[in-house]
């Protein structure tokens, strides 16, 4: 069973960003919009996956089926690669709603739902040595709480997928500092293993969570 995360937050809050530090030898990024990422050097860094998976270590799609087929190579054939990045997921939800916007009815919420819910059920059964994180968009729920950006209400009534994992950080930007929070309030829905973290606010940098995360799962394992 991987180790699935969510990273969520506002648009331009750090999430993005904080693929910065991870290593790209071990890294595949999976980039729905196909925007530029904003660190220096990037395309360097990542380059466009081969049609057997087998090398490149990015890939850009806003198909469900093409993004799931492209993972589960990366899980059966690409053993060096340690950890998988969604960025964003949202819009997988959201394009998927434009491109269905004309039709009539309520099924495509459903549908919509669906389809994102089979997405995030199915990261969680990737390989132990996997950690994926799920970098989405948030949004105030009826009581100013953020939460997962979604559609409809199918995910948020009958799901809630903030609790579908351990971990959930949120992004947040004040007077210049990006950094990530560990520990929900009043405001916030985020959620960490108690004693994961030290502090409730940690720097935005996913390499520095993957240590964190592997320190803490993996402690005691040999005895």
């Amino acid at each position: 069973m991987s180790n699935t995360s969510i990273i969520m937050g506002e648009s331009g809050t750090g999430k993005s960003t904080s693929i910065r530090t991870l290593d790209p030898a071990t890294t595949f990024i999976i980039n729905v919009m196909n925007k530029p990422l904003p660190f220096k050097g990037y395309k360097n860094k990542y380059t466009l996956v081969s049609p057997d998976a087998k090398t490149g270590n990015y890939y850009a799609s806003k198909n469900y089926d093409h993004i799931t087929l492209v993972i589960k190579k990366i899980n059966s054939v690409r053993p060096e690669i340690k950890t998988l990045i969604i960025d964003d997921f949202q819009y997988l939800m959201s394009n998927e709603f434009m491109n269905r916007a004309l039709e009539r009815g309520y099924d495509k919420f459903s549908e919509i739902g669906k389809h994102a819910y089979d997405l995030l059920e199915m990261l969680p059964m990737l390989r132990e040595d996997l950690d994926v994180f799920i970098l989405t968009h948030s949004e105030p729920n009826e009581h100013g709480k953020m939460k997962i950006k979604t559609i409809g209400k199918m995910l948020d009534e009958k799901i809630t997928v903030e609790g579908m994992y351990s971990t959930v950080l949120q992004t947040e930007l004040v007077n210049g500092d990006y950094h990530f929070i560990t520990q929900g309030d009043a405001r916030h829905i985020a959620k960490s293993p108690m004693g994961m973290f030290e502090t409730r606010e940690i720097p935005n940098d996913l390499a520095f969570v993957k240590q964190k995360m592997s320190a803490y799962f993996n402690d005691g394992a040999s005895q």
